[in-house]
């Protein structure tokens, strides 16, 4: 079955976000390695920001619910042909390889979702844009959880 979640199969997801701009290079990255590695990356030099990065393995039914969340949004289903080329703006990247399936989508930034109603593919950029979503609540919530990203000052 096409994007099951089998624990032994191969799993490996990276999505990227980023520009170039009067700030430099800003970004937002992070991968899951199949090793259980979860790589977190952000980079805004906004008011001399210094860049965050973290690491952390979790455990395997983190990994499961990542491919779960994979999964149930059929990404795997979807071809990035007709969606709007990386620009000026910015571009997204994302990457899973789950079992024998492997895919790469490369798009420019969504800044709403009119960019998605507008768009030559709006059905499959709108399940890549949910996705993201989901997938970037759920990093940011593993991160939280081991991390203090920004001290609470009392």
């Amino acid at each position: 079955m096409a994007g099951s979640s089998n624990e032994s199969e191969e799993f490996y997801l990276r999505y990227y976000v980023g520009h170039k701009g009067k700030f430099g290079h800003e970004f937002l990255e992070f991968e899951f390695r199949p090793d259980g590695k979860l790589r977190y990356a952000n980079n805004s030099n906004y008011k001399n920001d210094t860049m965050i990065r973290k690491e952390v393995f979790v455990s395997p039914s983190v990994l499961r619910e990542c491919r779960r969340i994979i999964t149930e949004s059929e990404i795997l289903k979807e071809d990035d042909n007709n969606w709007p080329e990386p620009d000026r703006v910015g571009r997204q990247e994302l990457e899973i390889v789950m079992g024998n399936e492997h895919i790469s989508f490369t798009t420019s930034k969504i800044g709403s979702l009119v960019d998605v109603q507008t768009s030559k593919d709006p059905e499959g950029l709108c399940v890549f844009y949910f996705l993201v979503q989901d997938l970037k609540c759920f990093v940011f919530s593993l991160i939280s959880l081991h991390f203090k990203i920004k001290p609470i000052q009392s």
